[in-house]
């Protein structure tokens, strides 16, 4: 069963009663809210997902709530919940659905420790993963959008997840978060793409959520192989520019992403230094997505699928 599957209203009203059980990759939350549009972001954005036979198991319990203060009526807002506690400050109400987005991802990041959890989108051809840790403004999630439409499987947007007992990196395919002018760069270039209604005065400025492709969210069980780490750079008329990165250079930056790098010790130090090793590092800048496109067409891993 998906939210597609349902009939239109049923998935509302499951989120205010029950609650459904939503999987997403190695994860399955547990959602109840009564606000209209993170139920109509969930039906457009997670329409290809599997909602779990409800039971008592899930690996993160979450709402989205309204205060129970005058702020319900007057300038309303938004609580993010998880196990019946506020982790954050309330937000505006017209910002529902990019809390449940940046909740989930909290919830994980702080979690998931079977996992070295990189603040990283991820994108799979072949087998072979590439890892493009970043920070925000970087053009991360704009190139990472352009490439899942043109022959790459989206793994994640946000976290890449490294199984400490072996290295392989787990799929978490959510939707992709854009941001201000990335969103109309992508609404462009991708033409069958389905986006969220655009938010405006965000903390991140005006967001967006491109849903996505069905592909990725099937193969959610498919683990890779790291292939790359590539850190990704958005520079205004730069050509496209690939420069080979020293392997301890790429292990100390990556580091510098992760969320549990210093948690994991040893585990997480060994799982790095395994990802680094069969990897081919890089930086790489552009400016144009066609061109994005062409070099990491041409990409071949360190090491075979073995």
């Amino acid at each position: 069963m998906t939210p597609s599957s349902l009939f239109p209203g049923e998935l509302a009203a499951r989120l205010e009663s029950t609650g459904v059980f939503l999987e997403t990759g190695a994860f399955i939350t547990h959602i109840r809210t009564s606000i209209r549009s993170v139920a109509e972001g969930i039906a457009l954005l997670y329409a290809d997902h599997r909602l779990a036979v409800q039971n008592d198991f899930a690996d993160f319990h979450v709402s989205l709530e309204r205060p129970a203060s005058v702020r319900r009526w007057f300038k309303p807002q938004v609580l993010f919940k998880f196990d019946g506690k506020s982790p954050f400050k309330p937000l505006p109400l017209e910002q529902a659905f990019p809390m449940l987005e940046w909740g989930l991802n909290w919830c994980v990041s702080s979690h998931a420790n079977r996992y070295l959890i990189i603040h990283a989108a991820v994108i799979e051809k072949g087998g072979h993963a590439a890892i493009l840790p970043a920070p925000p403004g970087s053009g991360k999630s704009t190139l990472c959008a352009a490439l899942i439409h043109r022959g790459w499987r989206l793994l994640s947007d946000e976290l890449a997840l490294i199984r400490t007992s072996d290295g392989r990196i787990a799929p978490l395919a959510r939707p992709v978060s854009l941001k201000n002018q990335s969103i109309d760069i992508i609404g462009n270039y991708v033409s069958d793409g389905i986006f969220s209604r655009p938010v405006t005065d965000t903390m991140k400025g005006t967001v967006a959520h491109l849903k996505p492709p069905v592909e990725s969210v099937h193969r959610a069980a498919e683990f890779a192989l790291p292939g790359w780490v590539i850190f990704p750079k958005w520079e205004s008329g730069m050509p496209a520019r690939l420069d080979e990165l020293p392997r301890t250079r790429a292990f100390m930056r990556v580091a510098e992403n992760a969320f549990n790098y210093s948690a994991l010790g040893t585990r997480g130090f060994e799982t790095l230094a395994r990802v680094v090793d069969r990897s081919r590092c890089f930086e790489f800048t552009y400016s144009d997505l066609d061109d994005a496109v062409d070099i990491f067409a041409s990409l071949q891993p360190a090491t075979p699928i073995s």
